[in-house]
């Protein structure tokens, strides 16, 4: 009797370590998984020049994944999860959201500071490109159609072109579009956006 107790007491220590070491690497295993799948995807998304409905889809899984593999870490509460998880997703539209709003007002401002020192009638090439690859870069032509107003409110109309080049199956084209430019001191600046939503959606 003696004997079977000391060999409970020397098998006990042996098997808490072997639960754990089981336990273990599975954690890791499938943490590791999480980080690579989010690299995967946000590398994947980044490298997509001009397809910014990839990037923002992109963000959006990579956040869903890494709120999943954080929330799988931090509790088993499956409410808290889903928080955890949806504010995740949140997160990352919002910034996606704003890198677009970014690249957008960098394009308006280009445009303007090309077209604020023209006169009526001359025309003038613009183009930007991106220090963020989420959309193509753009070229066109722009115009100032008329002047608002001057004086302490110097404001002018102006046309602008976004100019595609052909390609082997598509021919040249462009799309032509009016806007308002207004002087801030030594700058100007893009007064509204164009009334074609088809080009800033709602991040105008």
């Amino acid at each position: 009797m003696q004997k079977k107790m000391l060999c409970a007491g020397c098998l006990e220590p042996g098997l808490k370590p072997r639960l754990k070491v089981r336990r273990q690497p599975e954690a890791r295993r499938g943490w590791g998984n999480a980080t690579v799948l989010v690299a995967l995807s946000l590398a994947l998304a980044s490298a997509l020049s001009g397809c910014s409905s990839f990037y923002t889809e992109g963000a959006t899984a990579g956040a869903g994944i890494a709120g999943a593999a954080l929330a799988a870490k931090v509790t088993s509460n499956a409410a808290v999860a889903t928080g955890i998880g949806l504010g995740a997703v949140a997160a990352a539209r919002a910034g996606v959201q704003y890198s677009e709003r970014v690249v957008h007002r960098n394009t308006q401002d280009g445009i303007a500071k090309i077209a604020g020192p023209l006169e009526v009638g001359a025309i003038a090439p613009w183009s930007v490109t991106h220090s963020m690859p989420i959309e193509d870069d753009e070229h066109g032509r722009v115009t100032v159609s008329r002047t608002i107003s001057a004086g302490a409110l110097d404001c002018k109309e102006i046309v602008f072109s976004v100019d595609h080049i052909a390609t082997k199956n598509v021919p040249a084209s462009s799309a032509f579009y009016v806007a308002s430019i207004c002087r801030d001191g030594e700058n100007w600046k893009w007064a509204s956006a164009e009334p074609a939503t088809e080009r800033w959606g709602a991040l105008q």
